[in-house]
């Protein structure tokens, strides 16, 4: 019998061997074996970092303790994440810090107990989801800026010297405090932060967190050389030094505004860190509403009992995935670790000095400034948002930093709204092309026009729209220089590639005009009469001189389609292809199959011959299908071949028409699917539009069942399939219908391979 691991976070399966009463142990024993070794590390690294974020906000020691023991019990048992990690964060230093020198401690403790009533709200609400509406360029911005300030302020413990408020006051007292460093504290730090960088590149004790090696490594050279640097101080009697949570004193908007912006920023934070986590795993996804509920009842816990505000802290969390977490008992475990040292070690963490905590900050703080998330906002050119957000929260302080983050995120997104790109240029004497990329918006219209009336009259004008939005006004615009440039003998044709907008409003305009597909279909989708007819193309005079439709199908490509496909080829030039399958159909001219599966460079290596036949192994005239196959199978390693039969086709129709007699080239090769033939159909077709008739149909399928098991010939092929690397499938198109289906191998029937449906009989299966 088989049951469903609830623990495990794959949602494995098991054996249940023994009764349903002995489950428990089982899962003890996934407990001792993964959750309390990966709960040990969690310890390890939460303790330092707790302790250098209360000393980096002015917080007792205590508070950052009781934060981390009450966002491991209470934040891991509540979690919504099962695989979180909460306590005191980084990204919250800067407020706490401006907290607590607005308010005192104790009303501090006051305002996080408030700030997480407001995130049980939150929570109870199910509005988790709009906090991840706020730009990510905002977040990492505002993350940036608080680790700059953190780096700044904590340097300055380093050197020996006392941190200031803001980062400026930080910074003009930086060359002070450099050329009167104490020498001890700055060894203590200098290590500290050495330890930091260095650890993570030894590869064979990676294991063990590099702030705890570097906060141990800073306590012993600080013990054993006798250094005079300040240490950890702790209460004599810790339970009985917790700090009670005031009520805030001062004006009512203040107060309000520093309990919303602690709960909305802790809020984005903790949900941030889960959905980063939950790309770590594949176990349960996180519940965003239920751990914005656990976040709010921990800040509660927390800040009545005196603790900094809690966070899921992706630090933490990341270490908790990576150690083999497998449930929440990690998380809580860890907690009660952190606890334990406090009441029973608290002298042992009294020999920390405190210049090692301070270096710990000064790496996270460095850390917190993402190099690759800059490159990411670089490219989809979101920096301007990433660096007003960063020096707001630097050089003004975090509320003001996010809010003018915003205002600019909003301005962006306005500007690209309204933008729009206009090229024109001569591509031949009196052939011109205007390319609008963009949205075509009231904003835009005054410079569409401008462009447009730069264009000498009498020419031949093609349009291109690759746009996803136009008002009227932009449609205006258009629409009458268009009409003023035909008066004037001119010829202007619009070509919309993203949409039909331009055309949607001129057939309202014309009902009885008819809507013609050519302004739908795109021309790589279209045949060349529809898009290169005379009455119609932007380029009649090349028609008219009697150029082949390839190369001006050719330059089509060069001019629209090159510029998008050509990074891919020049990946394929360079690594080779890697094709995953090796595609079989019939060199009829209406059969296209990338345009029927839709792929693209390097994903089809495809065999085209008349019939869609495949010569089994040995027999007469395989010598080309066969090297293209056992090319596939064993060069190009591909891991399935499909074989696609079609409608309306005219080597089953000679097939069956008795084709197969003579001594042509043609008949040789159709004699490969003479076993086939039953019965000949009564009135074969080859006219896409008529109905095609069951026998011919059926004929054409059992094609395709005979080449599959043709292709089991080849010893390559068997070996595969035997193995389990190759599967073989099998397709039929119905031109008329544009329909592609799956055919089974064993029975020839078909089926919808996207709805599921049921198999659709051949008919009566005569001929």
């Amino acid at each position: 019998m088989q049951k469903r691991d609830e623990s495990h976070p794959h949602g494995g399966e098991h054996t249940a061997v023994d009764p349903p009463e002995t489950r428990p142990p089982g899962r003890l024993s996934s407990l001792a074996r993964h959750d309390l070794p990966a709960s040990l590390v969690v310890f390890l690294v939460a303790l330092p970092l707790s302790l250098g974020i209360a000393v980096a906000t002015g917080a007792p020691l205590m508070a950052g303790l009781v934060a981390a023991v009450v966002g491991g019990i209470v934040g891991g048992a509540l979690s919504g994440a099962p695989l979180g990690v909460s306590g005191p964060a980084a990204g919250l230093v800067v407020i706490v810090a401006g907290f607590i020198e607005q308010f005192g401690w104790a009303a501090t403790t006051g305002i996080v107990v408030a700030a997480g009533i407001v995130q049980v709200v939150l929570g109870l609400s199910r509005v988790a989801g709009v906090a991840l509406a706020l730009s990510p360029a905002v977040v990492h911005g505002m993350l940036a800026g608080i680790g700059i300030t953190i780096l700044i302020g904590q340097f300055q413990l380093v050197l020996g010297a006392e941190a200031r408020t803001g980062a400026l006051d930080n910074l003009r007292a930086l060359a002070s405090n450099l050329a009167n460093a104490h020498l001890p504290t700055v060894v203590v730090g200098g290590l500290t932060i050495g330890l930091m960088l260095g650890w993570p590149r030894l590869r064979r004790v990676k294991a063990v967190p590099a702030a705890l090696v570097a906060v141990v490594g800073a306590t012993i050279t600080a013990w054993g050389l006798n250094l005079d640097v300040d240490r950890v101080t702790l209460p004599e009697d810790p339970l009985g030094e917790l700090a009670l949570p005031e009520v805030p004193t001062g004006p009512v908007g203040a107060i309000v505004l520093a309990v919303l912006t602690l709960a909305l920023v802790a809020s984005v934070e903790s949900l941030l860190a889960a959905v980063a986590v939950d790309r770590m795993h594949s176990g349960p996804r996180a519940n965003l509403n239920k751990e914005l509920v656990a976040q709010g009842t921990a800040n509660v816990v927390s800040g009545s009992l005196g603790g900094l505000p809690v966070t899921q802290v992706i630090v933490r969390s990341t270490t908790n995935v990576a150690a083999g977490a497998r449930t929440r008992a990690s998380a809580v475990m860890h907690g009660v670790w952190i606890g334990a040292l406090v009441l029973f070690l608290a002298d042992t963490l009294e020999l920390i000095p405190m210049a090692a905590l301070a270096a710990v900050l000064v790496v996270v703080g460095a850390k917190l400034v993402n190099v690759a998330q800059i490159r990411m906002l670089w490219r989809h050119r979101e920096f301007p948002v990433y660096a007003t957000t960063m020096l707001g929260v630097v050089f003004i302080d975090l509320l003001y930093g996010v809010l003018l983050g915003i205002a600019v995120a909003v301005l962006v997104s306005l500007y690209r709204l309204a933008h729009q790109r206009v090229e024109v240029r001569e591509r031949a004497p009196g052939e011109w092309l205007v390319r609008v990329q963009g949205s075509m918006v009231f904003l835009g219209a005054a410079g569409l026009t401008e462009r447009l009336r730069s264009i000498p009259p009498g020419g031949s004008v093609m349009v291109e729209l690759h746009i996803d939005f136009m008002d009227h006004a932009a449609f205006d615009a258009l629409h009458e220089w268009r009409r003023e440039y035909e008066r004037q003998g001119g010829t202007v044709r619009v070509e919309e590639t993203t949409g039909v907008w331009y055309q949607h409003v001129t057939d309202g305009a014309r009902p009885r005009r008819r809507k013609s597909p050519v302004h739908v279909v795109p021309q790589w989708l279209a045949s060349w009469r529809h898009w290169q007819h005379p009455a119609r193309s932007a380029i009649p005079r090349q028609r008219e001189r009697g150029e082949d439709p390839m190369i001006l199908g050719m330059r089509e490509f060069e001019r629209r389609s090159a510029p998008l496909v050509r990074p891919y080829l020049a990946e394929l030039a360079a690594n080779g292809q890697r094709p995953s399958q090796l595609f079989l159909c019939c060199a009829d001219s209406r059969v296209v199959p990338n345009v029927i599966t839709t792929s693209g460079p390097g994903d089809l290596f495809t065999v085209r011959n008349v019939g869609n036949l495949v010569p089994p192994c040995g027999a007469p005239g395989d010598a080309s299908v066969g090297a293209a196959v056992e090319y596939a199978v064993q060069a190009l390693a591909v891991d399935s071949i499909t074989v696609c039969g079609h409608s309306h086709c005219g080597a089953m129709t000679a097939v069956a028409r008795g084709g197969t007699e003579g001594d042509s080239h043609l008949s040789t090769w159709l004699a490969h699917a003479e076993p086939l033939v039953v019965t000949p159909p009564s009135a074969p077709t080859n006219d896409p539009t008529e109905p095609e008739p069951a026998c011919q149909r059926s004929l054409a399928v059992r094609n395709v069942v005979q080449q599959l098991a043709n292709l089991m010939t080849y010893p390559c092929v068997r070996e595969a399939v035997a193995g389990g690397r190759l599967r073989l499938v099998g397709l039929y198109f119905d031109i008329s219908e544009a329909k592609v289906y799956l055919v089974d191998s064993e029975t020839g029937e078909l089926r919808v391979p996207d709805e599921g449906e049921a198999a659709v009989p051949l008919g009566d299966g005569a001929g």
